[in-house]
């Protein structure tokens, strides 16, 4: 007799809907003894197959689905083929953004729950977010080589998500060589990424087209770069023709990485100000200054890790946002972003309104930002849509 997950009654709508999670709560009964990462089968309450998934006994998701359909078994081949279709889904990606980093797996948006491939030129950063990928880890990594032969693979197994699914946080070369720093190109910029240290696995790779939309929007601009990390969209403005970039960081060693991506550019340094230091005090000083900027871009870190915490990043949401536009020129542009999953874009504006009320500002939404196309968002999984960008211009 196979593994099985009974559901409560009522409870087989969101499956029904194809939506990949199925939360502890919604779980009635465990039948057999699966272990974590097992492949189960879902079963509504009154007996009917409704998909497999990958069994997590501890995590408050407790199966994350594979397939719907109750022909397919989850195997090697299985994993091949949803892995391939991924990969070759990017396949023109480089030729169009004259690009050699994107992401080649997206977890369940590419239908493989917990895995995810970044490329960075010829060196992969894996990460085995969910107990179902690290069940799978070593046919994964397998497939990854015969799919698409390496330099290098590094894993970066270290997010807040394998600690929700108990698992211990991991990181190292995997095979290969992966040098200390890996040099990619993107629509004619250069750009040194630490895949084993930097934020993420190493690079922003999901801002590609907030990056060209900063460039063509930047000439002539005085712009502040706030939470500017290692400088991209730094390089991207002043590639675009601003006339000078003010970037902030908590991270001396992120802006040290800044100043070389300038360097790599052929940028003027003369063009640009570094200062390491708490965004959030650097702005309020710059407001005691009375400073002014023609362009300001936020794009903070992640408030909002689980939903628990949507309140306490609205506050913070708001208060970047709220000294960014007492910062802004009449005219101006703010440039402004969450990657918290759990705030919507519809939430996301409600706080930039608000933020725009309080500092005593008109303003207008004239352009969206978001994940390119490498990040794609699965119709039945809005979760995938992380990243919200508005480009808004003070009146």
């Amino acid at each position: 007799m196979p593994n099985e997950l009974v559901l409560r009654a009522g409870r087989e709508r969101s499956v029904l809907r194809r939506h990949p999670w199925v939360f502890s709560g919604s779980v009635a009964e465990v039948r057999g003894s699966p272990g974590a990462g097992e492949t189960v089968d879902l079963v509504s309450a009154s007996g009917d197959w409704l998909a497999r998934a990958a069994y997590s006994p501890t995590a408050r998701i407790a199966a994350r689905l594979w397939t719907w359909d109750p022909e397919e078994i989850v195997d090697r081949e299985f994993l091949r083929r949803r892995m391939e279709r991924s990969i070759q889904a990017r396949a023109s990606l480089a030729q169009e953004s004259s690009s050699n980093a994107y992401r080649e797996v997206y977890a369940e948006s590419d239908y493989l729950p917990g895995f995810i491939v970044d490329r960075y030129a010829d060196v992969r950063v894996v990460q085995f977010l969910t107990q179902g990928a690290e069940k799978w880890r070593d046919v994964l990594l397998d497939l990854l080589a015969s799919l698409v032969p390496s330099q290098g693979v590094y894993e970066r197994s270290d997010s807040d998500a394998r600690t929700l699914e108990g698992l211990p946080s991991r990181d190292g070369v995997l095979a290969g060589t992966v040098p200390e720093r890996v040099e990619i190109v993107e629509n004619g910029m250069t750009f040194l990424v630490d895949v084993r240290r930097g934020q993420k696995t190493g690079f922003y790779l999901d801002q590609r087209e907030s990056r060209a939309a900063i460039r063509r929007l930047a000439s002539h601009r005085r712009v502040l770069n706030a939470f500017c990390y290692t400088g991209s969209f730094t390089v991207a403005a002043l590639k675009g023709g601003a006339s000078e970039v003010l970037s902030i960081d908590s991270s001396g060693d992120s802006l040290t990485l800044g100043r070389e991506n300038l360097v790599r550019n052929g940028l003027p340094e003369a063009g640009a100000v570094w200062t390491e230091g708490n965004v959030f005090q650097e702005l309020r000083a710059a407001r005691d200054r009375a400073e002014s900027f023609d362009m300001i871009l936020l794009d903070p870190p992640r408030f909002a890790a689980t939903a628990s915490h949507i309140p306490r990043a609205a506050r913070a949401y708001k208060d970047v946002n709220l000294l960014g536009l007492k910062l802004l020129r009449p005219g101006g542009l703010l440039v402004t972003f969450s990657c918290s999953g759990g705030v919507s874009p519809e939430l996301f504006e409600k706080i930039v309104a608000g933020a725009a009320l309080d500092a005593e500002v008109e303003a207008q939404i004239i352009e969206w930002l978001g994940q390119p196309a490498d990040h794609p968002v699965r119709l039945q999984f809005p979760e995938g849509r992380y990243l919200k960008g508005l480009v808004v211009r003070r009146v």
